[in-house]
């Protein structure tokens, strides 16, 4: 049963001292399911951060159900050149995230459901909540072949993945959130999380790519909403409290103090990629000059999202040498990203006035580089 969530509901939800009295009132006895009714990850992200800061779960555990329109997920310790398709990304709006968890990367749309369980430290227990998935579905289709594995997996049929693993352990309270495909574009998430890129040397979070798989595509039945009602009626009955689930607005400051600020900082570049642990970039593409194919090496040093070391070599006599190194040193500390060096490339065009073959030649190098940012 769907309930809007409001302050006349008069929930318990007990929270600490740091929030102020206009949040949620301490009136929830055993637990609480949730569901956002925003599509926005961003949002839905900030829900997490404020409900692990704020509540006191001692006893009261929550159930916290989102989906996002399309959009990829990182995670903490992760680097988004290396895990997905930045250029597709763009070109197709899929929005690019960075959570607080660990774990790998996925792809969020639709026809995914994110389920976020939130307990205390010493409560904490991912197989616990698995196995509580696991029941869900078997109640709707009793011969689906679902198992929980060792890595924290759900597998369909003992190969295809059908839901991943992150979790976050804080001083007193804990979450684990797993994604639940139901729907999935497929083929957008299998282009989505292939990188393109060449030459990249990092010591972050790597994915380990698995076969995926839909339950629609096991059992049409099995849609979003379906799954979504059976999850909440096995956790509702697993925890002894009103199998409710209630609808929330993630940027509702009456109910959540401070999320919009909290969702504001997900979406800046420098957590997003600024966040990104230190790598290098060691490649090399090839320019057309004169009917012949000439090498440009690039090796570039990315500390905190920004350009700490970039050694461009190209022959002498297509590029000048102190030419070269003037556009080595304007990449130092600019963003390790298109539009900075989109930018950058209006500036050297100024630098040199009138000089047409050299802003044609910085215009093919730019480019190029922005092609493995």
């Amino acid at each position: 049963m769907l309930i809007p969530f409001s302050m006349k509901n008069c929930f318990q939800l007990l929270c600490n001292l740091k929030v102020p009295a206009a949040g949620f009132k301490n009136t929830v006895k055993s637990g609480l399911i949730l569901q956002s009714i925003s599509n926005d990850v961003y949002h839905n992200l900030a829900v997490e951060d404020w409900i692990h800061d704020h509540m006191n779960l001692e006893g009261k555990p929550v159930l916290f159900l989102w989906r996002n329109s399309p959009s990829v997920v990182i995670g903490r310790h992760q680097n988004p050149w290396q895990e997905c398709n930045l250029n597709l990304m763009r070109e197709e709006g899929v929005k690019l995230a960075r959570r607080r968890s660990g774990g790998g990367t996925v792809y969020h749309d639709m026809g995914n459901i994110n389920l976020t369980f939130f307990t205390t430290k010493k409560k904490y227990d991912r197989m616990e909540n698995l196995e509580l998935v696991v029941r869900a579905l078997k109640a709707v289709q009793p011969h689906l072949d679902v198992q929980a594995t060792e890595r924290f997996d759900l597998l369909l049929d003992g190969q295809f993945k059908i839901s991943g693993t992150a979790s976050k352990i804080g001083r007193n309270a804990a979450y684990h959130h797993c994604t639940l495909l139901c729907s999935t574009d497929g083929t957008f998430l299998s282009s989505l999380l292939k990188s393109p890129y060449q030459g990249i040397r990092s010591n972050a979070t790597a994915s380990t790519p698995a076969l995926v798989r839909n339950l629609m595509e096991k059992d049409p039945t099995l849609t979003c909403e379906v799954v979504i009602n059976a999850v909440a009626t096995e956790y509702a009955a697993s925890h002894q409290i009103d199998n409710h689930i209630h609808l929330i607005n993630p940027t509702d400051e009456t109910v959540f103090p401070g999320i919009n600020s909290k969702a504001r900082e997900l979406q800046t570049w420098e957590w997003i990629y600024g966040k990104t642990p230190k790598f290098s970039v060691d490649t090399s593409f090839t320019v057309l000059h004169e009917q012949s194919h000439l090498e440009i090496k690039v090796f570039i040093d990315v500390k905190n999202g920004r350009i700490e070391v970039c050694n461009i070599e190209a022959p002498d006599h297509w590029l000048p040498l102190e030419i070269c190194d003037q556009l080595n040193s304007s990449f130092i500390g600019s963003k390790f990203c298109p539009i900075e060096t989109t930018v950058l490339t209006s500036i050297l065009h100024r630098t040199y006035p009138g000089d047409d073959e050299l802003h044609s030649k910085w215009n093919i190098l730019c480019e190029k580089i922005k092609g493995i940012m």
